[in-house]
């Protein structure tokens, strides 16, 4: 397992930013180990996944988790506002960052990580392969 760290600026998508580090990195398989910074945009796909938030306003970067595999990342953000209010969700494109977000992945180089559409749940999901 590999440790990559990176850092994303005003402006940046941070969920096309973290995939495109990722395709530049030739990096298949990782998880998110953290991420701190903030966003001046928000998208998220809600629970239920059928509904969508979008908002232009600052929140600070509370947490980032998910996996990324070699067909995109599946990500989940939560964020404070200025209030301390918090709110996540599926993380989708269009979160731009404000002033920065650091973000450290590791590298699943002992996994090849797929998505593929489960009938039950309708996503595309998680497939595990062990690499030898």
């Amino acid at each position: 397992m590999k440790v990559h760290v990176l850092r994303l600026v005003e402006g940046n998508d941070l969920r096309d930013g973290i995939e495109q580090y990722c395709k530049d990195h030739n990096i298949g398989s990782a998880c998110v180990l953290t991420c701190v910074g903030c966003v001046k945009e928000l998208k998220l796909r809600m629970a239920g996944g059928k509904t969508f938030l979008h908002q232009i306003k600052d929140y600070e970067i509370v947490s980032l988790v998910g996996t990324i595999s070699v067909d995109g990342a599946h990500l989940h953000f939560s964020g404070s506002d200025i209030e301390g209010t918090t709110i996540g969700g599926h993380l989708t494109s269009g979160t731009i960052v404000n002033t920065t977000a650091e973000i450290v992945l590791m590298e699943l180089d002992e996994y090849h990580l797929t998505r593929e559409m489960d009938e039950n749940t309708g996503y595309k999901e998680l497939v595990i392969h062990k690499c030898n």
